[in-house]
């Protein structure tokens, strides 16, 4: 069976898109091995369909540890059994690139988001400039990929003529658990704790909200979300899980009462995404928060599950948040079309697509 090597830089046990990727790929007669970085703090890969792979690094951030990730995945890479690379995100395209070029296989670019334009890079000119300079070299030579919505797929076409698949985030469908919400009030962060997601502001609304935040994720953000807990005398309502496997986060989701779908809108990756979370809310069965911005405006005009707010200043979200908890009809009107889109927004039926592209490549 034709094998895939998938490459990632993250930890592959928390990596729920990939996870669903790579399920789909094995279940559809592929052999995929999704590849990633073994980090201190690991935890034991879980079993899977698919073959898995953890590469050491001695660095664990910047450009040391991309320098060092991109030169172990590239030897890997080459010496590896492999039918087709397919490089997830910009960050490990070059020794894809490399690697199917040398050993004439075939190569595929998985857009997760478009990379150049997140705001810890559009904001730092010198690093914007550098990956600028990998995406124009490598794109145009992707002349296969896929990614998660219109405005990157329309992107790539403006920027390289590179005409891409779309194949969303979307979760997998399966019936709920029958779980009682957390007795305090509790809204859910879950995602990378990243810059440009809106901590700035989220964190010291809870001021006003009676309500606890539940923060469920890791990233360059972390220390300074803590921080501006404390800054703010909010360690007790601010609740910081860390890393979440995909199977307790899925429980942790349901015993929420509010999930919260925030960016700012500080370069062009943060304005046009569609994060995972927004549809991982929804199939948790709860109502969610949401910046109104293009892709999620769009989904909602048919599936009205979320509450839009217009920017994501501190008093607008602490308003928004309020209003969510106090006022049932509302509520209960969102919780209802969640449940009816759970019907429609699934990987069940998105995987579909995934595999009509592969057996165009294969």
């Amino acid at each position: 069976m034709p094998r895939i090597l998938l490459t990632v830089t993250n930890d592959l046990s928390y990596d729920q898109r990939m996870q669903r990727i790579c399920s789909s790929l094995a279940n559809a007669g592929y052999e995929p091995v999704l590849i990633g970085r073994k980090l201190p703090n690991s935890i034991p890969l879980g079993e899977q369909v698919f073959g898995q792979k953890r590469l050491n690094c001695f660095f664990t951030k910047g450009i040391l540890f991309y320098s060092e990730y991109n030169i172990r995945l590239f030897f890997y890479l080459l010496f590896a059994k492999a039918d087709a690379y397919c490089a997830i995100d910009l960050d490990t395209i070059i020794p894809c690139y490399f690697a199917s070029l040398l050993r004439n296989k075939h190569r595929v670019y998985d857009a997760h988001e478009l990379f150049t334009e997140q705001k810890e890079i559009v904001t730092r000119k010198i690093i914007h400039q550098f990956w600028l300079m990998i995406e124009r070299f490598a794109v145009p030579r992707f002349k296969k990929g896929y990614t998660v919505n219109l405005f990157i797929k329309e992107e790539f076409e403006r920027r390289y003529n590179a005409s891409y698949e779309i194949v969303r985030n979307l979760p997998v469908l399966k019936p709920l658990d029958q779980l009682e919400k957390f007795d305090t009030p509790t809204i859910l962060y879950q995602g990378a704790v990243n810059e440009g997601r809106s901590f700035e502001t989220l964190i010291p609304a809870m001021k006003e909200v009676k309500a606890q935040l539940l923060i469920c994720g890791v990233g360059n953000f972390l220390n300074q979300a803590k921080a501006l807990a404390k800054k703010y005398s909010l360690e007790d309502k601010v609740i910081f899980k860390g890393a979440v496997s995909p199977k307790e986060l899925r429980l942790i989701t349901q015993q929420c009462h509010i999930g919260v779908m925030l960016f700012e809108d500080t370069g062009l990756n943060q304005y046009y995404s569609l994060a995972n979370r927004f549809f991982d809310y929804m199939m948790g069965g709860i109502p969610q928060l949401c910046v109104n911005y293009p892709e999620y405006a769009a989904i909602l005009q048919e599936h009205p599950f979320a509450y839009l707010i217009n920017d994501t200043s501190e008093t607008t979200i602490s308003d928004a948040l309020n209003k969510l908890l106090t006022n049932s009809v509302l509520y209960n009107s969102l919780q209802s079309n969640t449940m009816a889109a759970r019907n429609t927004l699934n990987w069940n039926e998105e995987e579909k697509k995934l595999i009509t592209f592969w057996k165009q490549v294969l």
